[in-house]
């Protein structure tokens, strides 16, 4: 018989798109206070925490059993990267239900450059400016591209990366000053200009 609780990752979400749903609940408690407090840090309201976290996994089931998930031995970075885009989306989704009322005031609260809307040539050139950076990040070394999409895209710590990664804390920021230092030679090789 074989025990549930020593599989690997992979092994467990391989028995759970094979019919075996216990295994994800052992996936869940074995990943569960990582990516709880992920989630808390960044939404910071428990309640709002929960429900992400909850969301996660729903969005985590229905994925695999889609087959969507790739096995590369990072199944907590893979559901991390997924609450990492519900938050997101949940703050996009805020951001278009605030609304201001502006009878009480005696100014005119929406005339100002705050509330102005970034003219097109400004979007497109931020635009560009992202696209140069995420082609720049592409041309660093693996180990130096794990970190910084690790520390950047998903938000991790530098301990979390360690862990993460199998690394001491040292190793995880050498590699990020090295990233920097990689992509700022490639921009002025480059004459890439990286401002709006």
């Amino acid at each position: 018989m074989v025990n549930l609780q020593d599989q690997t990752d992979n092994e467990l979400v391989e028995r759970f798109i094979g019919g075996q749903e216990a295994c994800l609940q052992i996936l869940i408690n074995r990943h569960k206070n990582r990516i709880y407090s992920y989630i808390l840090m960044m939404v910071k309201q428990p309640a709002l925490a929960e429900d992400v976290f909850q969301d996660t996994f729903i969005k985590v089931i229905n994925n695999l059993k889609r087959g969507k998930y790739i096995e590369n031995g990072k199944f907590p970075s893979w559901v991390m990267r997924i609450s990492h885009n519900l938050i997101i989306d949940y703050y996009r989704k805020q951001k278009h239900m605030q609304m201001v009322s502006n009878d009480s005031i005696e100014y005119d609260l929406f005339n100002s450059s705050k509330f102005s809307d970034t003219n097109i040539e400004d979007k497109l050139v931020t635009d560009q400016i992202l696209k140069d950076v995420a082609s720049l990040v592409e041309y660093l070394p693996e180990n130096q591209k794990e970190v910084v999409r690790l520390r950047h895209f998903m938000g991790l710590s530098f301990k979390e990366i360690a862990e993460e990664t199998g690394v001491s804390i040292n190793t995880a920021l050498g590699r990020m000053r090295y990233a920097i230092i990689n992509m700022r030679d490639m921009v002025e090789e480059q004459k890439i200009s990286l401002t709006v």
